[in-house]
């Protein structure tokens, strides 16, 4: 270990075809005489400005440790070269062989390169191991999926997240964004206006690909698994979007592989809320360690699974600590768990079939109000509150009060006969632990668009009045259930705001006693008491800033009594007195604020509208550039409406503006 960093703000990465990606380099002083592995965090988020915060410790302290850690910017954003044209192209992974090999080629690099990264940084870790560069010798990936139709921010389960509208917005403004001058030059404006002019409507192109066909299949490496041939770390958290694809690719990996999933939000454990925050940084040490300097320390040997077993807790918007304890897996599917299934009968959840009786559900739109966020991410208020009112929304099956603990590991799954009134519907199932005091704690949920009930590749209408058997799996989970709990399933027809409304209010009549619930129980096991111990949170030096004005979060629920229309807010209270950080380093300041505003009629799909503002803006001395955007989603039973405006402005005067309005057919959505 050494503290003799060199940092390197900006070194032009050049690509076969003459484009220039911009680089940031942390690596040991004496680099050039002792070469030093590599390790690549290859993203669009603006290494500059907007992620310095997040990127210095956490480089600084890879550095620190006898690596070169290099964040580079994409093709298109931040102040490299070129244009960006949609997410995991098959130009940025091409880029990223190339950055690879000239990193591996370079002076003060030992030749292995390892590439890492959360969300987007995951995705094409594991995107770009499946094309086999030779030099990349291992990946980290955090929060991130192998599949990017029914794991990431455009659907679930078939049906459509708001999350596509509110995620393309953020990175349509991402990309609106001008490169530094202090880098690029002078040139800076006519960068700057080619990428104006050429940003995608990144909400519409997504929404206009609403089946599982060969656009999501590229870039899922679910669909060619054996391309991997390197080891992988892939690492979740319980409140974060992107779990479920750590146990497939310790499942689905034939090269060394291990999984660890925590109680965190979409942040990296070092950081992770809520807590226990572990010492990530020294575990990717301690992986890159062996994997690109040979150095036997054991890591390879540890079980490949290991997740923090959550303990129930009373539902509140946000907390400091999950309680709970670690467990690891030797294997996964473990053998230690076993399934357990529970019938839907009209006298409750129980191990005992009942007989066959329908009960009719049609939810109100409102339901889902009290879920939080589809992706949490460390913010206050965003986890589920207390389901029971929407449990009072919901077909509900208890169990009886548990005369002893029950510990879950895994995905459940629910069955349901159903049938319904219409050709298309939504059906959503939550698990909940439901505590003496009669509070409602969301364990884990699943959707399902009924049209996609044999698959997402050709979905069918419902036949209306048919029976039909379908199965849900929700997201994969730990929990255990206390003595005195029960357990609840929960089925509803909406859940706004996470998923968009179906064109049509269904009503389905569910036969319980023929509806069960498959549950992955795992008993205690010794070995869980003796794991070894996460050291705890270290990193770097954090850059000197200053905040120049602070901009509270807000969340705000209301409702209008005359016109029954339910509003949901965050942000917008304070949306016109932008917060400002001051980077004294490299004398810039940031501001940046968004307004998210989800409304919808209680018993109108069709009424369903989500609107979202944002405003950033950089400056230093004279030089100051604004930007604000608004974009705003509606639907008809027959297509889905994106109206929008982006203002781009050069101190006072506007530089450029672009208005977007659009219609995308609906298909079984």
């Amino acid at each position: 270990m050494t503290d003799d960093v060199e940092d390197i703000e900006n070194v032009w990465i050049p690509m076969p075809d003459g484009c220039r990606l911009a680089a940031r380099i942390w690596r040991p002083v004496d680099a050039a005489d002792n070469p030093v592995p590599a390790l690549l965090e290859f993203l669009p988020y603006r290494k500059r400005d907007f992620m310095r915060f997040r990127d210095e410790p956490m480089h600084r302290f890879l550095a620190t440790h006898g690596y070169a850690s290099v964040r580079v910017d994409l093709r298109g954003s931040g102040d490299s070269d070129g244009l960006l044209d949609d997410e995991y192209t098959e130009q940025e992974h091409a880029d990223g062989e190339a950055v690879i090999a000239w990193l591996a080629a370079q002076p003060w690099c030992s030749g292995d390169v390892g590439m890492f990264g959360i969300s987007w940084g995951g995705f094409n870790s594991l995107q770009i191991a499946a094309r086999r560069p030779p030099a990349l010798k291992a990946i980290m990936v955090l929060c991130a999926a192998d599949d990017r139709y029914t794991d990431d921010a455009h659907y679930m389960g078939g049906c459509l997240l708001t999350e596509n509208l509110q995620w393309g917005a953020i990175f349509m403004m991402n990309q609106a964004l001008p490169p530094d001058p202090a880098i690029v030059g002078n040139g800076w404006r006519e960068q700057w206006r080619k990428r104006l002019e050429h940003l995608p409507n990144f909400p519409e192109l997504w929404l206009e690909r609403q089946w599982r066909d060969d656009y999501w299949s590229e870039g899922s490496v679910r669909d060619h698994i054996d391309r991997i041939d390197i080891p992988v770390y892939a690492i979740g958290g319980w409140a974060d979007a992107y779990s479920n694809a750590v146990p497939r690719l310790v499942e689905s990996l034939t090269s060394p592989c291990k999984g660890l999933i925590g109680p965190w939000a979409h942040t990296f454990p070092h950081l992770g809320i809520p807590g226990p925050a572990i010492g990530f940084l020294q575990e990717a040490v301690r992986w890159w360690d062996r994997w690109l300097k040979g150095i036997d320390n054991g890591i390879d040997r540890e079980p490949k699974l290991r997740v923090w077993l959550q303990e129930a807790v009373k539902p509140e918007p946000q907390y400091e600590t999950m309680p709970g304890r670690w467990v690891v897996e030797d294997s996964w599917p473990s053998p230690n768990v076993e399934p357990r299934e529970l019938f839907l009968s009209a006298t409750g959840c129980s191990e005992a079939p009942g007989e066959p009786e329908e009960q009719i559900l049609s939810s109100p739109q409102i339901c889902g109000i009290r879920g939080g966020e589809w992706c949490a991410f460390g913010s206050d208020g965003e986890m589920p509150r207390d389901q029971r009112p929407d449990d009072g929304f919901s077909l509900t099956w208890d169990t009886r009060r548990l005369g002893e603990r029950l510990e879950i590991l895994g995905a459940p799954v629910v069955r349901l006969v159903l049938s319904s009134d219409q050709p298309t519907g939504n059906v959503i199932v939550r698990l909940c632990d439901v505590a003496p005091d009669g509070s409602s704690l969301r364990v884990t949920y699943g959707v399902l668009n009924l049209a996609h009930r044999d698959g997402h590749a050709s979905p069918k209408p419902l036949e209306p009045g048919r029976r039909y058997t379908i199965d849900v799996r929700l997201n994969d989970i730990a929990h255990a259930f206390p003595q005195g709990h029960r357990i609840r399933v929960a089925v509803s027809t909406a859940y706004w705001p996470i998923i968009w409304p179906s064109s049509s209010a269904c009503c389905l009549r569910v036969v319980s006693g023929e509806s069960r619930l498959t549950l992955p129980v795992r008993p205690a096991r010794e070995e869980d008491a003796s794991l070894r111990p996460f050291e705890a949170p270290a990193m770097a030096a954090r850059p000197t800033i200053r905040r120049v004005r602070h901009h509270e979060f807000v969340r705000k629920l209301a409702v209008d009594l005359v016109t029954n229309r339910f509003h949901y807010e965050l942000n917008g209270s304070e949306f016109d007195d932008a917060s400002l950080v001051h980077f004294e380093d490299i004398d810039l300041r940031v501001g940046y604020t968004i307004s998210k505003l989800f409304e919808i009629g209680e018993d109108d799909p069709l009424s369903a509208e989500q609107t979202m503002h944002q405003r950033a803006t950089l400056m230093r001395g004279d030089w100051r550039v604004t930007l604000r955007m608004s974009m705003t989603q509606t639907a008809t039973a027959d297509a889905f409406h994106i109206k929008g405006r982006l203002e781009a402005e050069e101190g006072e005067a506007l530089f450029l503006e672009r208005d977007f309005d659009v219609s995308v057919p609906r298909r079984l959505v």
